[in-house]
C-alpha cells in the first residue's frame, strides 16, 4: 500500500506538470517528513551518491559527440551513403532513414536527437518524392527508438550504474536486438510504401557512386570502431571511450566536414550542458527515492505479490513487460530506468533471468515510450519537423509499434539473441 501511495503521489505532481525530478524528490521528501523514516539530511547524501559515478560520466560527453555530430555534417553523409545501399528499393527514402538512423546511433546514443538530425533531412525529402507527411514523420520518430537500443546508449549506462551491471556487456548485448528492431521497423516500411507506390531518391546508382558516398561517410562509421574498438580492446573504459568519441567528433566536424566553426563551439557544449543537466536531477532524485523503497520493503512485497499471480518465469516476465510498456508511456525513460531498476532487478534475478538480458529488455521496453501518447518524446520532435499533429503520427506509427512489441518478444523468449555476443566475447 505505501509503494501505491508514493507512485499515486508522482503521479498527482506529474499531472499538474511539476518536472519529474522534482515531482519524485517532493514525493520522498514529504514521506520522510510525515513519517520520519530516515534522517532528512540523508536526502542530500543519497542525491548526491547517484551522481557521484566515474561510468555516469559517459552521459554528457555521449550526449556532446552527438550534438556535435548533428552539427557537424555527419548525418547528411551517413544518409547519402544509406540512399546508396537502399534507396532503389520501394520506399528507398523511408528505408534509408531508418538505415541511417542506425549508423547515427551508434554516434548519439540519444533517441530524439537522431530524430532530429536525420527528420529534418528526411522529412522534407520524403515529402518531395510523394510520401504521405505522416507516415514520413511516423519513420523518422520510430527509427530515433534504435538509438538507444545500439551501443553507445544513454539509457544503458544509465542502468548500468543504476543496477550495478557491466556497461560493456550491456553495449555487446544491444548490437542483435538493435539490427532486429532496424529489421523489424524496415518490414512495414517496405509493405507501406509499396503500396502506395512511394520510391527513393530516382538518380543513378552504381558501384562508383557506392564508393564515393562510403568515402564521404568512412569519418563517421570510424566512430563506433573507435568506442567498441578501444573499449574491447582494452584501451579505453565505456567513460573514457564518450570522451574520445567528443573529441574525434569536433575534429572531424572542424577540420575534415568543416561545417561549423570555432565561434559555434560554446554553444554545442551549451547545448549539451541544457540536455544533461535535467538527466542528472532525475537521477540523483531518483536514487534517493530508490533507497526510500529499498528501505520501506517494496522490491520483495513487490516480488510475492507478482509470484502469487503465476509461478512461471515467462508469464511473469510479460507482466512485468505490461507494466514497463505502461510506464514507458508516461515516465522520462532516465527516470523510469533509475527508479525501477532496484525494485525489478533482483525479482528478474530471482526468476532466473540474467541481469544484462533483463537491462535490453527494459530498454526496448521503454523505447516504445518515446512513440506512445502521451509522453511520446520522439513524437514531439517528429511534429516540430513535420508541422504534422502528434496523434497522427502516432497512428501512422502503429504498424511499426506493433513490429517492435513482436520483436520485444522474441527477445523475452530466446534470451540468447541478446546474450550470446557478451558470452562469446566475456568467456
Amino acid at each position: 500500500m505505501t509503494g501505491f501511495l508514493l507512485l499515486l503521489s508522482i503521479a498527482f505532481f506529474l499531472f499538474f506538470r511539476v518536472p519529474i525530478a522534482i515531482a519524485i524528490g517532493l514525493t520522498a521528501i514529504s514521506y520522510l517528513l510525515i513519517t520520519g523514516a530516515m534522517p532528512l539530511g540523508l536526502a542530500t547524501m543519497a542525491s548526491f551518491s547517484g551522481i557521484d559515478s566515474f561510468a555516469l560520466l559517459a552521459v554528457p560527453f555521449f550526449v556532446l559527440a552527438g550534438q556535435i555530430m548533428a552539427r557537424g555534417g555527419i548525418a547528411k553523409h551517413l544518409l547519402i551513403l544509406a540512399d546508396e545501399l537502399l534507396g532503389a528499393l520501394p520506399g528507398g527514402y523511408a528505408l534509408s532513414t531508418i538505415l541511417a538512423s542506425v549508423f547515427f546511433a551508434d554516434l548519439s546514443g540519444s533517441a530524439p536527437a537522431t530524430v532530429a538530425a536525420i527528420g529534418t533531412l528526411m522529412v522534407p525529402a520524403m515529402h518531395t518524392q510523394k510520401y504521405r507527411l505522416d507516415f514520413a514523420a511516423a519513420v523518422c520518430a520510430c527509427a530515433g527508438c534504435i538509438s538507444v537500443i545500439i551501443p553507445p546508449s544513454n539509457p544503458m549506462v544509465i542502468y548500468g550504474v543504476a543496477g550495478n551491471v557491466s556497461i560493456g556487456r550491456l553495449f555487446l548485448a544491444g548490437i542483435i536486438p538493435g539490427a532486429l528492431v532496424a529489421i523489424a521497423l524496415m518490414i512495414p516500411a517496405y509493405f507501406i510504401s509499396k503500396k502506395h507506390g512511394w520510391r527513393g531518391n530516382p538518380t543513378k546508382r552504381s558501384a562508383g557512386s557506392l564508393l564515393r558516398a562510403f568515402n564521404q561517410a568512412k569519418w563517421a562509421l570510424l566512430v563506433p570502431v573507435i568506442i567498441m574498438g578501444g573499449i574491447y580492446g582494452g584501451i579505453f573504459t565505456p567513460t573514457e571511450s564518450a570522451a574520445v568519441a567528443s573529441l574525434y567528433a569536433l575534429i572531424v566536424g572542424l577540420f575534415i566536414y568543416k561545417e561549423f566553426t570555432w565561434r559555434e563551439i560554446p554553444s554545442l557544449f551549451r547545448a549539451a550542458a541544457m540536455t544533461v543537466a535535467p538527466l542528472l536531477l532525475i537521477v540523483g532524485m531518483a536514487t534517493f527515492f530508490g533507497q526510500l523503497i529499498s528501505l520501506l520493503g517494496i522490491p520483495m512485497k513487490m516480488a510475492k505479490a507478482l509470484t502469487s499471480l503465476t509461478s512461471n518465469p515467462i508469464l511473469l516476465m510479460l507482466l512485468i513487460n505490461l507494466f514497463l510498456l505502461f510506464v514507458g508511456m508516461i515516465m522520462e525513460t532516465v527516470a523510469a530506468i533509475v527508479l525501477l531498476t532496484p525494485i525489478l532487478l533482483p525479482l528478474v534475478v530471482q526468476l532466473g533471468f540474467d541481469p544484462v538480458h533483463f537491462g535490453i529488455i527494459m530498454i526496448v521496453n521503454l523505447s516504445v515510450g518515446f512513440i506512445t501518447p502521451p509522453l511520446g518524446v520522439n513524437l514531439f520532435v517528429a511534429n516540430t519537423i513535420s508541422d504534422v499533429p502528434s496523434e497522427r503520427i502516432f497512428a501512422a506509427s502503429i504498424p511499426f509499434v506493433i513490429s517492435m512489441l513482436i520483436t520485444l518478444t522474441l527477445l523475452i523468449v530466446f534470451p540468447q539473441l541478446t546474450l550470446w555476443l557478451p558470452d562469446l566475447y566475456f568467456q
